[in-house]
């Protein structure tokens, strides 16, 4: 007789990756469960996807608005209401959630635990409540009691959290992250961003754009220095000229002295300080994968790069399976969804599917949008990979006149078989029509197929066409 066990399944963690998991365990008639710490639909609900796109729809509209001077449209006196925008933000995310909150979920037959969970066996976890940080002797007693919880399986879930910034007396002062920046009740008049990633450069603009001074700093000798060069580039000419951004690059934000007016930040670079003073400061330097799980415990092995795992997305510890931000890689939405499925129907079957990471998209929301799939020109070159690139300017094609935007390029790689490799595109909505590109990374189609396939004159998407036309 087998063991006996409160849940067939338990997921850690009730963002994105948990949920659809959940979903698919539980219509397989699986007895689950979800513990989450924070707010059920993670990240992506809460704090990322959701009222980041809410914002920025919001942000660009105004942007768009105040630039339709040049179309003939009068714009002298547009005025903009923050917390009003606050308040789409807010109702974006409450009507996104109603199909991840616990009634919802709990509809379905999925058991929803409010908790903090820790490993005390490969089957077995404590859950205790998360405390205010300053609790009372009555909370701070019912936080450690906890209760346990076993499992014949567990799917970890748990995403990622800010790198704790080693700037010194950041912690002191009055600072915001990726996660809280767009909850501020008051917009400054000034703000630091440290840090040039996608989520630096995407704050900068949606701050910048509702007229707040902003000065970003970064360690590396361009902006978003993942991508290529030419995007850092564009990025720093759009933001300079166009929203008036101080960027400045191979700088190293060193100490903060903060009071509740202000806080005095200074930088170093080449060897030389100097102090800026803002209002406010938002350190956009990363996330590393939540880990704090007692995994030890449970024969699970990580490392500050995440959870290991197999193609299989099970870890080290046969039982149980990981997915989403906590097993590393590229922090994106539709990602975890599908690592989530993958782990899914592997603790379902028999017959083991593996993870296929190929035509997956990274995007950088900005205006205009960063989108990249495949590998970059700079990964070709890091492994001496022998390659042909087609690269166009917006001007290319007449979307870039009638709708008077020049700043971005697309840009298509291929072997010498004429198989394409990966792409990147800077323009509006790189995104929707970069999937095109995205489809014949993941099922190795080639320039030909791409050149041959009508595109509607007039629209973005010509530029692919091009490209691949220039490959042939």
């Amino acid at each position: 007789m087998g063991k006996s066990f409160d849940y067939d399944t338990i997921i850690i963690g009730g963002g994105a990756a948990g949920i659809t998991a959940a979903l698919s365990l539980a219509k397989a008639k699986k007895k689950v469960a979800i513990v989450e710490a924070g707010r059920l639909g993670g990240a992506n609900l809460n704090y990322r996807d959701v009222p980041y796109h809410a914002a920025q729809n919001f942000a660009h509209t105004y942007a768009e608005a105040m630039a339709g001077v040049k179309f003939g449209i009068t714009s002298t006196n547009l005025r903009y209401n923050y917390p009003t925008a606050l308040r789409v933000q807010l109702r974006a995310v409450t009507r996104a959630g109603e199909k991840f909150g616990k009634k919802a979920l709990e509809a379905e037959g999925i058991t929803c635990i409010s908790g903090l969970a820790h490993f005390v066996s490969a089957n077995e976890i404590s859950v205790r409540r998360r405390l205010p940080a300053v609790p009372t002797a009555a909370e701070a007693k019912a936080g450690t009691d906890g209760k346990t919880l076993t499992a014949a399986r567990f799917l970890i879930a748990t995403g990622s959290i800010p790198k704790v910034s080693e700037i010194t007396g950041l912690s002191e002062a009055k600072h915001y992250t990726p996660e809280n920046a767009l909850r501020m009740e008051k917009l400054p008049k000034s703000m630091l961003v440290i840090g040039g990633g996608p989520s630096g450069v995407e704050l900068a603009e949606y701050f910048a754009s509702l007229g707040v001074k902003v000065v970003i700093v970064e360690l590396s000798e361009r902006l978003l220095p993942r991508e290529d060069e030419e995007v850092g580039q564009i990025m720093s000419a759009y933001l300079e000229k166009k929203l008036g951004v101080k960027i400045l690059t191979k700088t190293r934000a060193v100490a903060v002295q903060g009071d509740t007016i202000s806080s005095k930040v200074t930088l170093a670079r080449n060897g030389q300080e100097k102090s800026v003073r803002v209002e406010c400061i938002v350190a956009a330097v990363g996330s590393k994968p939540n880990t704090d799980l007692g995994l030890e415990n449970a024969g699970v092995k990580f490392d500050n790069k995440g959870i290991y795992v197999e193609k299989t997305l099970q870890t080290t510890a046969k039982n149980i399976y990981a997915a989403g931000d906590v097993v590393g890689g590229d922090s994106a939405t539709e990602l975890a969804n599908y690592e989530a499925g993958v782990a899914a129907a592997n603790m379902l079957g028999r017959n083991k599917t593996t993870v296929n990471y190929d035509g997956f998209m990274r995007t950088i929301d900005t205006n205009p949008q960063v989108a990249t799939v495949g590998m970059t020109e700079d990964d070709l070159m890091k492994r001496d990979l022998k390659y042909n690139k087609a690269m166009l300017p917006l001007s290319a094609v007449s979307a870039a006149i009638t709708s008077d935007f020049k700043l971005g390029f697309v840009k298509l790689l291929s072997n010498s078989q004429g198989k394409i490799l990966g792409a990147m595109m800077m323009a509006p909505d790189a995104a929707a029509n970069l999937q095109e590109v995205a489809l014949c990374v993941r099922h190795g189609l080639s320039v030909v197929e791409v050149a041959s396939t009508p595109h509607i004159n007039g629209e973005w998407g010509e530029l692919i066409r091009l490209a691949a036309k220039k490959l042939i």
